[in-house]
């Protein structure tokens, strides 16, 4: 089935999204093939369509702009597809009419003064551990990840080919100055159904450091049945297990003729960590059932384990579009009764990852983000939903080690407008970059040679979250 495309026209996505609440995790585990070819394929003929050694050869000859060894920092961003309703989610107008305000209340959280909507509980009991940043710039955002992910507002769709203009994401940014945690993973997984709709990649940064699709990744890992990773381990077994590999590999190909990278794209393999993380069998069958066992629910605990495994960026989307909502007469239906039975789900992946996280001293170490595209309408539609919204959005940020326990930024009383401090997408990639270790006077290079700044037209990190003036 053909990756449904971020600008096909908008009622039609309604229809081609997939279910949020359908569990992966035996999509994710099952292997992807029994060849005796497998060991060439998944090493040395590409993962999810790009050459590991390939991009282990472009992270080597990156080596000299990423921070020393050592830095253990992480992002995971929740992509929210279809754009989360702030008014109704993180940032309620209790005062407004009922037309505005919705048809829900608010409950107070761990931090005096901040409400949010009744459908988060558990958020609200860990708001001291989270932000809500309440006065995003969307205005440059359309349906597409583009500009947020890629945290510059020159990085648009434009439905003539050229989305993006070329303008790479954070996750794709992270994956050239930064590189991965452990060598043994690659740095940039996306964990969504479709990349081509909800996760943003490399534009002109290159193909190396485009995303690798997690559902994929996880099969090209799994060794044929009956060879085990320890089996491989040892190159004498290896080459009996695939008795016949030499003879469907061209010559240039042999062991005594591969490269430095190749070996590392080797070594990755037989290394068994990309096949473990992947791996969530291995989880306390009630942390499960804590995440939620639905597509978002098993992502986040996948994401989890690919932070910890070494992955530096994972984006994570439950499903493409499944905050759209638009009214009862689409997929999703409206705020009733669309918005309304989705919100646990998300509140419990949430939640449950930053507190997973805090238990395995990774918190500090792992910046969690979640937000969509842009918000929805100050006003509820005839349909009973909301229409998009590009002039405010909320987001939560959690984690990385920042000031947490307050909200950053206010709308308007109609959540229609910034009211005060506009946080715009390249504060935003500002914070992640300064969280990562990333140089923000860095540059890449364009396809014309001329050198981009990471950070667009003076963007700064939050000050509010490093605790700076």
């Amino acid at each position: 089935m053909n990756e449904p495309r971020p600008h096909s026209p908008h009622i039609r996505s309604h229809e081609q999204g997939a279910s949020l609440f359908r569990p992966v995790a035996s999509d994710l585990l099952r292997v992807g093939s029994a060849s005796r070819r497998w060991f060439l394929q998944a090493g040395l003929g590409g993962i999810a369509g790009l050459s590991t050694s390939r991009i282990l050869a472009a992270e080597a000859s990156d080596s000299r702009s990423r921070k020393p060894p050592g830095n253990k920092k992480s992002v995971i961003l929740f992509w929210l597809s279809g754009g989360p309703s702030h008014i109704d989610m993180w940032d309620p107008k209790p005062n407004a009419t009922e037309q505005i305000r919705g048809p829900w209340g608010t409950i107070e959280t761990s931090v005096p003064g901040i409400r949010i909507s009744e459908h988060l509980p558990r958020q609200a009991a860990m708001m001291h551990k989270m932000s809500i940043l309440r006065s995003v710039d969307c205005s440059a955002s359309n349906h597409t990840p583009i500009t947020m992910q890629a945290g510059h507002p020159l990085a648009r769709r434009t439905d003539d080919g050229k989305d993006g203009g070329g303008f790479p994401s954070m996750g794709s940014v992270a994956a050239k100055f930064a590189g991965p945690v452990d060598p043994a993973l690659p740095p940039f997984v996306a964990l969504a159904d479709s990349l081509r709709a909800d996760v943003w990649g490399s534009g002109d940064l290159g193909s190396a450091f485009q995303p690798i699709q997690g559902t994929a990744l996880a099969g090209s890992f799994a060794p044929p049945k009956g060879v085990s990773i320890d089996r491989l381990s040892h190159r004498e077994s290896l080459r009996r297990s695939f008795d016949t590999l030499q003879r469907s590999v061209d010559e240039s190909a042999s062991a005594a003729s591969l490269d430095r990278y190749t070996s590392l794209a080797t070594d990755m393999i037989l290394s068994g960590k990309a096949l473990k993380a992947f791996d969530t069998s291995r989880e306390d069958p009630r942390l499960r059932d804590s995440y939620g066992r639905t597509s978002v629910g098993e992502k986040a605990l996948l994401a989890r384990r690919m932070v910890e495994a070494g992955v530096r960026f994972v984006v994570v989307s439950g499903a493409w579009g499944y905050f759209d909502h638009h009214g009862d007469h689409v997929q999703w239906k409206g705020i009733e009764k669309g918005l309304k039975p989705l919100m646990p789900h998300v509140d419990n992946a949430f939640a449950t990852l930053v507190m997973d996280l805090e238990q395995r001293g990774l918190l500090d170490d792992t910046l969690v983000l979640m937000m969509g595209e842009f918000g929805r309408a100050p006003v509820i539609n005839k349909e009973a939903g909301r229409e998009h919204w590009t002039n405010v959005m909320s987001m939560l940020v959690a984690g990385g080690g920042l000031n947490h326990g307050q909200a950053i930024g206010a709308s308007d009383s109609k959540g229609h407008s910034i009211l005060d401090r506009k946080i715009t997408p390249q504060d935003l990639a500002a914070t992640v970059f300064r969280h990562l270790g990333i140089d923000l006077d860095a540059t890449w290079t364009d396809p014309q040679g001329r050198p981009i700044p990471l950070v667009y037209n003076g963007g700064q990190p939050i000050h509010e979250l490093f605790g700076t003036a």
